[in-house]
């Protein structure tokens, strides 16, 4: 039996009860996936899980937008998809892209096709390749829009996955595009800019100071400042291309306008963030018009973060009121925020 068959088989007996969430992972995966994941005989149950997830995930994002949802419902990757049975995840998916339950099985046999082939038919990203190299431990990030320009300050650490490592690859995503976005390196290299990678793509890659060997932390901070709340959407969220142990959101509304809800999205697909009727969790703004959200072991390829109201809000005085704060008149429309990417 060829190794792109047998992993097709080791893949549809995965996505059987609880996919990647079932007891016992390290009985479930088998050798051709555990060699595809590099799986070694010394990880334990949630490294095994975490290693699968994560290499699943990285594959399916070369996969179609259906096949994409389909496979990543199917094992169970995405927050919402799990679900206790492989049929219950069929049917979230199936809301999902509104098709019946059939349609989605035959599209998760053809992703899990599609992922066998990908996985067996090309070595994973190494050295050199620049969406490989490093892994992130801490993000940070603090957005500001209490002020005429609305900034948004990243501070990362990362590790060093090979040897030689000298650039890391950055990205944000925004309406504008990037005739309005501004972009400065507070510390921690020096700032390459990659021009349009899509029409609301900017890409960027930070030079080190130099170079890293493998297991090498290095720290950096990247600001980004727009002139204008018009060109920001109404949420922010970090879709990891690589794994992040760590997301740590601050977001400040000030007291002259907060939104009238705000939601935390945990694992979303990055398709649905801006979907009005995928919300996420209700989370609550604080007395100085401030939220705080913290995500760890971020799965790549689905979005993290926060997304509120766009329309409306409620003015400082009435928030104070709520939140029995002081109050005041006036009310500031900054309603819409940047999208980080990677």
């Amino acid at each position: 039996m060829s190794g792109r068959t047998e992993l097709v088989r080791e893949l549809k007996s995965l996505r059987k009860g609880r996919g990647l969430y079932a007891g016992r992972i390290d009985e479930r995966v088998g050798p051709t996936l555990r060699a595809a994941c590099e799986v070694t005989d010394g990880d334990g149950l949630v490294v095994i899980r975490q290693k699968v997830a994560t290499r699943l995930a990285e594959l399916a994002e070369e996969l179609p937008d259906d096949l994409r949802l389909a496979a990543l419902a199917a094992f169970a990757i995405n927050v919402e998809a799990r679900l206790p049975l492989y049929q219950d995840r069929v049917r979230w998916a199936a809301i999902k892209v509104d098709r019946d339950s059939r349609t989605v099985r035959r599209r998760v046999d053809e992703a899990i096709d599609q992922l066998a082939e990908l996985a067996t038919g090309a070595p994973r990203r190494r050295p050199g390749d620049p969406a490989g190299g490093w892994h992130t431990t801490e993000l940070r990030v603090a957005v500001g829009l209490d002020r005429e320009w609305p900034e948004v300050l990243q501070q990362r650490r990362i590790v060093a996955d090979q040897d030689d490592l000298r650039e890391l690859d950055l990205a944000v995503s925004l309406p504008a595009g990037r005739r309005d976005l501004e972009v400065g390196v507070l510390y921690g290299g020096t700032l390459l800019d990659r021009g349009m990678e899509a029409s609301d793509r900017c890409g960027f890659a930070l030079a080190l100071p130099s170079p890293l060997t493998r297991g090498e932390s290095h720290d950096f901070a990247v600001r980004f400042r727009l002139p204008t709340a018009r060109a920001m959407r109404p949420h922010l969220v970090c879709v990891p291309k690589r794994p992040c142990e760590l997301f740590d959101l601050r977001v400040r509304f000030g007291w002259d306008w907060v939104p009238s809800h705000v939601w935390m999205v945990h694992g979303a697909f990055q398709r649905d963030v801006s979907d009005p009727v995928c919300h996420g969790y209700q989370h609550p703004v604080d007395r100085a018009g401030e939220i705080h959200m913290r995500f760890r072991q971020l799965t790549p390829g689905l979005a993290y973060g926060a997304r509120w109201e766009p329309d409306g809000g409620l003015p400082r005085d009435k928030h104070a009121r709520i939140l029995g704060g002081p109050s005041s008149a006036r009310a500031q429309g900054m309603n819409e925020q940047l999208r980080i990417s990677r």
